[in-house]
């Protein structure tokens, strides 16, 4: 007789877990985070590059001696187990870096207008970046022009 309610043991159980873990997985909420303090943070983690200068949309920059064209980035990690700013920092950490490399890369010495794109959906501030921060995964996603200042 115990053998027949494993089945429905197993069934129900499932379904509880499916039940509980839908809501859970499913969650994505859009924070709007200060750029100073991720920029502060990567500064004292040394993982963002003092020699590519960073300026986001709205704040002034030195006039522009030549453009190499408008890159974007979108960076995503594993949440689990992080705080969500815990999770969005690391994320633009990741962004910001790959934005240096590619300035690098093409002869650039700066970043300029950076705005948030997550989801292709364009954030512009001068203060503030937006992550997407879910129960399992989290994303920045930013777009920048690459220049030579003069």
């Amino acid at each position: 007789m115990q053998r027949s309610h494993r089945p429905l043991f197993f069934f129900v159980a499932l379904a509880m877990s499916a039940f509980f873990a839908t809501p859970t997985a499913a969650r994505d909420t859009l924070l709007n985070l200060s750029i100073q303090e991720a920029l502060q943070e990567g500064e004292q983690k040394s993982v963002i590059q003092k020699d590519v200068k960073l300026f986001f949309a709205g704040q002034p920059h030195p006039e522009v001696a030549k453009s190499f064209g408008e890159f974007r980035t979108n960076k995503k990690t594993n949440a689990f187990n992080k705080s969500d700013k815990e999770a969005c920092h690391w994320n633009f950490f990741s962004a910001i870096k790959s934005l240096q490399e590619r300035a690098l890369k093409e002869g650039g010495d700066a970043v300029i207008d950076i705005k948030s794109n997550y989801r292709d959906k364009e954030f512009v501030s001068a203060t503030e970046f937006q992550c997407g921060a879910g129960a399992i995964m989290a994303g920045v996603a930013f777009k920048g022009t690459v220049v030579k200042l003069k």
